[in-house]
């Protein structure tokens, strides 16, 4: 399953949702603050999800068939085209 945390307004979250639907993968998606470093906490359990990897940065894709994490847009974007794309 893949999860995504992200926010609507974040353009690097966009980034990921349009790849995510490019190659037509289903995925949860999590919204744990609104975008910028000094977002709004608007889910706390999501948020303590998020810092758990280690940042409080979205976008955030959490594989848990591969047991993958990662931070960035392109990273992840580069991930999906390799693995599911």
């Amino acid at each position: 399953m893949l999860e995504l945390y992200q926010s609507e307004r974040c353009k690097h979250s966009t980034k990921v949702r349009e790849k995510l639907s490019d190659i037509g993968a289903s995925y949860v998606a999590h919204n744990p603050r609104l975008p910028g470093e000094d977002g709004d906490v608007t889910n706390e359990v999501t948020h303590e999800e998020l810092v758990a990897g280690g940042e409080d940065q979205i976008p955030y894709l959490v594989d848990t068939d591969r047991r993958v994490t990662m931070y960035g847009s392109d990273d992840i974007v580069e991930y999906l085209d390799e693995h599911y794309g």
